[in-house]
């Protein structure tokens, strides 16, 4: 038993016979060419040639017929005409239905692709924007070596002050000339990296252009391709357009269209860890030079302090010679005046023996005797002159003794204000000034965080 519940998608066509040929029949017609037929015959006032009723019949089957396949091939073509409109109309909603499935897949493909663009221009922009405070960074780091480089540079010139002696290459000198060039180094390394950064950022920002270009593309052919998805056969907004079945022949295939894409992602990409890179680079590049010139900065301190500590020790035994020096200068003048009163001292005596001597030598003829008494005044007068020599050749020397302590007290006197001005320009000068020298985090590229920190705790001038 048939079923009579069937769900029919489409109107089911009428039930006619096969659409066949029919065969066309030949009729034979009589011709009037008897004893009995008008053919010929000259009748005044009728028709010369009449048909027959054989005729008659036959033009009206005849006739009949061709109504018979007239009708049948346009009931034909009638259900030929509601089968193929069916079936037309079968074939169009399955080709809209199955051009809307593709739009909608294509329009998933496009959100998918868009979605991928937008999460990589984000990424692209904040990562740009983490660079430039890293580029703002390293210049903060450049201005900040400034200071330092002034400082060694500054103490050079304040040491060439030094007087002589103390204008040797010392230790502190090497080191100050380390820290110079070790400044000049890192400036020239901090410039090559803002460098790098700059041509950094400047990729990052074409293909964030590029990706940002991709992406308005496909929001607009999004839109175009949603608005389409809408469209359907009740919609007002359709019409005709005859040429849009042509391809365009700049347009892309879908390998070149993902293809596209893809390419400008992976340049993104590509761009974006080197980016990410770079900010590593700069990060431990601004760690390790800040940490080298306080490194280099503690060196030339201690150089500082230990020369200083040998220039004082020095001036303190200066000092204690000199002390000692004047102390002698005193007890030589002393000896000197001591020598001239001892030689003072001794001229009396001289006189009075050489008086002696003289006065006897007027003793009248044989009274003139070379006695014990001449003999004794002649040797006193020997030994007088000989003490009196003595003492003079001793005086000499103490007083060229006295000469050369009071020029040991002068030299000494020089080398201790020498001392001193070299103490003066190592501690007043060279030191002082290193005291400002900026701080690891201020040398790292955070001088305006310091600052406005220093300024919230701390409103007094820092120390």
């Amino acid at each position: 038993m048939a079923q009579t519940d069937v769900l029919l998608t489409k109107q089911p066509a009428p039930q006619t016979v096969p659409a066949c040929e029919l065969p066309r029949k030949l009729y034979d017609v009589a011709r009037n060419t008897g004893a009995y037929t008008s053919s010929g015959l000259a009748t005044a006032g009728f028709r010369s040639a009449k048909y027959l009723v054989d005729e008659w019949f036959q033009n009206c089957y005849a006739r009949y017929h061709q109504a018979f396949a007239d009708r049948d091939q346009s009931e034909r073509q009638r259900h030929e005409s509601q089968q193929l409109a069916a079936e037309t109309e079968a074939l169009a909603r399955r080709t809209q239905e199955d051009a809307t499935r593709k739009v909608g897949a294509r329009l998933q493909d496009m959100h998918c692709w868009k979605s991928e663009l937008q999460h990589e221009v984000g990424e692209l922009d904040a990562e740009t924007d983490l660079l430039l405070a890293q580029k703002q960074r390293l210049e903060r780091a450049l201005d900040a070596t400034a200071v330092p480089f002034s400082i060694a540079t500054d103490n050079l010139q304040c040491r060439e002050r030094r007087q002589h002696p103390d204008l040797v290459r010392d230790h502190v000198e090497i080191e100050l000339l380390k820290e110079a060039e070790l400044i000049r180094n890192i400036q020239e390394l901090l410039k090559r990296t803002i460098m790098q950064a700059v041509n950094q950022i400047r990729l990052n920002r074409e293909h964030k252009e590029t990706c940002e270009m991709d992406w308005s593309d496909k929001v607009e052919a999004y839109n175009i391709d949603q608005t389409c998805a809408h469209y359907h056969n009740q919609s007002t907004e359709v019409q005709f357009y005859p040429h849009s079945a042509k391809f365009e022949e700049s347009a892309s295939t879908p390998e070149t269209w993902a293809r596209f894409t893809q390419e400008n992602l992976y340049r993104a990409e590509r761009e974006r860890l080197a980016s990410v890179n770079l900010r590593v680079l700069i990060d431990s590049i601004l760690r390790d030079t800040a940490e080298d010139l306080r490194l280099q900065c503690d060196a030339v301190n201690l150089a500082f302090e230990r020369r200083c500590e040998e220039v004082e020790d020095a001036r303190h035994k200066l000092t204690d010679h000199l002390h000692k020096t004047l102390r002698e200068i005193t007890d030589q003048e002393h000896n000197v005046a001591a020598l001239k009163q001892a030689i003072k001292d001794k001229e009396a005596p001289l006189k009075v023996a050489q008086t002696r001597l003289y006065q006897r030598s007027h003793r009248p003829n044989v009274e003139l005797c070379r006695d014990t008494a001449q003999f004794r005044l002649a040797s006193e007068v020997e030994e007088l002159n000989t003490s009196l020599a003595a003492l003079k050749e001793k005086l000499l020397e103490a007083e060229q003794s006295l000469r050369n302590l009071e020029d040991t007290r002068m030299s000494l006197e020089k080398d201790i204000a020498v001392k001193t001005n070299s103490l003066f320009i190592d501690r007043q000068k060279c030191m002082a000034h290193r005291a400002h020298y900026p701080t690891t985090l201020q040398l790292a590229g955070y001088q305006r965080e310091i600052v406005s920190l220093c300024r919230d705790t701390r409103p007094g001038p820092r120390r």
